[in-house]
């Protein structure tokens, strides 16, 4: 059994549908990217499995358990934690204050405390009284992934971290996760970047208008068919 699993999953904006019977899986201590351009449905798949947006019960299975129509706090509260789009911090917590809200409506033991996220970004730990929103766009983004570890979730939901950094930030970013898939976390990644997705995932999926239009393991699909999945043409 996956840990996650989406069956034929829709979603809706009132009368607009932005998911059209997406089918994905993902397994125990494995990374999963989804890739696509603006408007492909990936942050909408993001926000439905988090609770952010209720579906079908059925739709989405955590540990083969019916969720798709549980509230995000609901969700969170079974493991599973997002750091969102635009990282979202609260602008007059500290960052340390902003760590600290992230393991509230989850009392679960795990690797992650404030001393193991301030080893993982050192410098979140010297930075740790500064106004959250008063940090560069890199270390904003530490501080929300720091936020989502300190529930020690199963499954990281992590929707366009490297939107807007510049590389080199992306590269420190991504640094961080090896050590946060040895602490036993799955991970889901949004991403545009198809480079940086194909490094760190185990698996691709490829998303176009609200539909999975490609899925594999990185080293067995080629550009030429990641370029029509993506764009909707042949390369």
């Amino acid at each position: 059994m996956a840990l996650l699993e989406t069956h034929g999953l829709t979603a809706f904006y009132r009368d607009f549908q932005a998911l059209f019977g997406v089918d994905l899986t993902l397994e125990a201590g494995e990374t999963i990217a989804i890739v696509g351009a603006n408007g492909a449905g990936k942050s909408t798949l993001m926000r439905s499995i988090s609770g952010v947006l209720r579906n079908g019960a059925d739709q989405i299975l955590f540990d083969g358990r019916p969720i798709g129509a549980l509230d995000a706090p609901d969700v969170m509260s079974l493991g599973i934690a997002m750091v969102p789009e635009g990282r979202r911090l609260f602008p007059s917590l500290s960052v340390e204050e902003n760590l600290l809200i992230g393991r509230y409506g989850r009392a679960m033991k795990g690797p992650w405390s404030l001393e193991t996220i301030y080893r993982l970004f050192p410098v979140l730990k010297e930075r740790c009284h500064t106004p959250g929103t008063a940090l560069s766009g890199g270390q904003q983004q530490m501080v929300a992934i720091g936020r989502a570890l300190m529930s020690n979730p199963r499954i990281l939901l992590c929707d366009e971290l490297s939107l807007g950094l510049a590389p080199i930030i992306i590269k420190d970013i991504y640094a961080a996760f090896p050590a946060i898939r040895a602490s036993g976390a799955s991970i889901v990644i949004v991403e545009q970047d198809i480079g940086q997705a194909m490094k760190v995932a185990d698996r691709l999926y490829c998303m176009m208008e609200g539909r999975v239009t490609l899925s594999g393991r990185p080293a067995e699909l080629s550009r030429e068919a990641i370029h029509a999945a993506y764009f909707g043409v042949h390369a």
